[in-house]
């Protein structure tokens, strides 16, 4: 959590907030635009899944209504919500997750290479929104030129949304490739690696979630992926 009530890339500067906005170093708007984002870019994130899916023969998801933006038909409580609010207030890492669109491989072509594909379509997904929310926020600082009232009222409510959501999409598209299933990098991964060797990374699969946990709390994790991200962010202006 950020000891700042508001994040100083998103703020204007000399901007103040109105108290009742932040409690105890906890910025109360911040935490609702981070979880009205997330859940956003999760649920376009699994519809991605469904929409590759079912382009690729497997109408699964499609038939328990899992090819939508509803976000009601994607989160998870528990993995969607309560996690990353307790990760984002006090620091402790935790892994969220959303609702996972289930694909039956007997409907799929050509298996290994389609179930690769169809798990390159969520991160893929994250990606596209990081660059329209950069694209955007781009605009909307044109816009707020000095004098400009209507543009100054307008980028002070716009900023910290956009900047939180092309920031978010870029973090979820680089942590979801990471490949080590069952994240989606780890099933492509073994969509692309001859039949043995992912033999030997599906069998990774029980101790997946320990291995992130174990890359997270020993900081490998972020010295991993820091620069991958920074770079992403550059590329995008945020």
């Amino acid at each position: 959590m950020s000891s700042n009530c508001w994040p100083q890339s998103a703020a204007s500067p000399g901007d103040s907030r109105d108290s009742i906005s932040c409690l105890g170093g906890i910025d109360l708007t911040e935490i609702l635009i981070v979880l009205v984002v997330l859940i956003t870019s999760l649920s376009v994130h699994e519809a991605a899944h469904a929409f590759a899916a079912d382009r690729l023969g497997d109408p699964t998801a499609r038939h328990l209504g899992r090819l939508s933006l509803n976000p009601a038909v994607h989160v998870d409580p528990i993995g969607t919500l309560l996690f990353p609010l307790i990760a984002y207030v006090t620091g402790v890492p935790l892994i969220g997750w959303a609702k996972p669109v289930p694909v039956d491989f007997r409907y799929l072509k050509h298996p290994k290479r389609d179930f690769a594909l169809i798990a390159a379509a969520g991160p893929a997904s994250n990606l596209v929104m990081a660059a329209i929310g950069a694209a955007v926020l781009a605009v909307v600082r044109d816009i707020a030129g000095p004098g400009n009232f209507v543009g100054g009222t307008l980028s002070d409510a716009l900023l910290p949304l956009l900047f939180t959501f092309a920031v978010v999409n870029v973090l979820l598209a680089v942590f979801n490739m990471i490949p080590v299933p069952p994240l989606d990098g780890g099933n492509v991964l073994i969509g692309v690696l001859p039949a043995n060797s992912a033999k030997l990374v599906e069998q990774m699969r029980p101790y997946g979630i320990l291995i992130l946990y174990a890359l997270m709390l020993t900081g490998a994790l972020n010295r991993i992926l820091g620069p991958i991200v920074d770079y992403l962010r550059y590329l995008l202006g945020v």
